[in-house]
């Protein structure tokens, strides 16, 4: 059995910000559903302790890392086969609220010290320094936070095979020369084959440079990256480590995310019955004062209210589509400006555009089985969920063509028609034309019944599960035990 150590800065149902809290819930559970013993290592916020101490939880062990003492709290939930361990570090990580923002929305200005403890608690449990007899053979890290472990791996001797996950290159963890000197990282460390990118202290570099291997989570975002406009200054060190870079899709949640069960639904259904799916946008339309006359196409967005989302140029494209009949109803939160506009669209065109600001776990389910059309205008995206989500849900997505969007959106026309693969539209420039485009050709296809009900059945029947995922996975992590091995042999 393969021992996996996998290390995040959130995890589901302990805390969720994005993507990230999603992947590291589902892909450790499928992992160990398939025979891994996995071990997935957590920040102690207080959310995620109360949480852990709700159910079966004890404290494992303690210890002093840089200087802190703390408690390695242990956790199994109900149902399930992997084991949480959470790091008490009050002082750093008892704090309420966002994770990684103040009450201001700016960054904590320790975090680097927050992460860096993350970091080297992750290096003493994978050198089996903790007294716990437990030794992974392969360590898993997740973004930013988790950069530091292969970086301070890469100095152990003959330290377990890592593998770093890149789920938003945006996101890099980029911090002064003092914050570097403050935390007391070995000095070799601070160095352009190292930590060092201009002068400053880059966590996510460390990964990038120093695991065995690294992916992302998408094919398509695999390449972009690579390039100046989506590398974000790092396009040169990927291209220099393509041969150990990939793409792999995420999945989702099928037991989750299902329409035949799930208890969210106001009726459920699946692809023999698609016709009740028009119960749940006939309550949406009830419960957010939607015109319930004529059959409007009803046009879905979740998600947070940032530039990379393309939701201002959603704003802007949604005039001309109500006037070609489409009724929106959105929900998200994130730039104020945003959804402030947001709010007086929906007074502009009551009836046609309701608003829901924050974020409801119920609300998106019951948008993803009510709404027709499921919008996802994002200037870049690693991968996206919502997406897949909706072809699950037989709500057909319009997206911009880029990162994992474009791995699992086809477009509508008549060869994919033919050929049975279509299952969406997608538009290739990030701007109003291009949803305007695409969303148009979306609601022209939406009035003819049989070829909107032949995309519907299509992305209902794909499979989206991390089951496909999880083995991808596994042939990665085979390749790091390969590359690891062999460093040892020839460091």
């Amino acid at each position: 059995m393969h021992s996996l150590l996998f290390i995040a800065s959130e995890a589901i149902p302990f805390c969720k910000t994005g993507g990230l809290g999603d992947v590291a819930a589902s892909l450790p559970a499928a992992l160990a559903e398939q025979g891994y013993d996995v071990r997935v290592l957590l920040p102690g916020y207080p959310a995620a302790l109360e949480k852990a101490r709700s159910g079966v939880a004890f404290e494992l062990c303690q210890l002093e890392v840089a200087g802190y003492p703390l408690k390695l709290i242990e956790t199994v939930l109900p149902h399930s086969k992997v084991c949480h361990w959470l790091i008490d570090c009050p002082p750093l990580f008892g704090r309420p609220g966002n994770p990684y923002l103040d009450e201001t929305g700016q960054p904590w200005s320790d975090n680097h010290r927050r992460f860096a403890l993350l970091c080297r608690v992750g290096v003493e449990l994978a050198m089996d320094r903790a007294g716990l007899q437990w030794r992974p053979g392969i360590v898993h890290c997740n973004d930013w936070q988790t950069g530091l472990v292969p970086a301070l791996l890469s100095l152990e001797n003959a330290p377990p095979a890592s593998v770093f996950t890149l789920h938003n290159l945006a996101y890099q963890g980029i911090f002064s020369y003092q914050c570097f000197t403050d935390l007391q990282l070995p000095r070799q460390l601070f160095d352009p084959d190292g930590i060092e990118f201009h002068g400053q202290m880059s966590f996510i570099k460390g990964g990038l440079l120093l695991a065995d291997r690294i992916n992302t989570v998408s094919p398509s975002y695999a390449n972009e990256i690579q390039t100046a406009e989506f590398g974000y200054g790092l396009d040169g060190l990927l291209r220099y480590r393509s041969e150990v870079l990939s793409g792999i899709l995420n999945g989702i949640d099928t037991g989750v995310w299902d329409p035949a069960t799930d208890p969210l639904l106001v009726k459920n259904y699946d692809r023999q019955t698609l016709p009740d799916k028009r119960v749940n946008k006939a309550a949406l339309r009830q419960q957010y004062g939607l015109n319930a006359s004529g059959d409007h196409p009803l046009l879905g967005f979740v998600g947070r209210l940032v530039e990379q989302k393309g939701i201002d140029l959603l704003l802007a494209a949604i005039p001309e589509l109500v006037a070609a009949g489409a009724q929106f109803i959105i929900l998200g939160s994130g730039e104020k400006q945003l959804e402030q506009r947001l709010s007086r669209l929906a007074q502009q065109y009551p009836g046609d555009v309701a608003v829901v600001a924050g974020y409801d776990e119920i609300l998106s389910h019951r948008i993803e089985a009510g709404a027709d059309i499921f919008v996802m205008p994002s200037r870049f995206e690693p991968c996206g969920l919502n997406q897949m989500y909706s072809l699950r849900y037989g709500t057909v997505p319009v997206v911009h063509r880029c990162g994992g969007l474009a791995d699992t959106v086809v477009d509508c026309n008549p060869a994919t028609l033919d050929d049975g693969s279509a299952n969406g539209f997608s538009f290739d420039h990030p701007d109003v034309g291009g949803i305007l485009y695409a969303t148009h050709r979306a609601i022209e296809c939406y009035r003819h019944r049989d070829t909107w009900q032949q995309l519907q059945r299509r992305g209902m029947s794909q499979d989206w599960s991390w089951q496909r995922s999880a083995l991808a996975y596994q042939q990665l992590y085979q390749h790091a035990l390969v590359l690891s091995e062999r460093n040892r042999e020839h460091p």
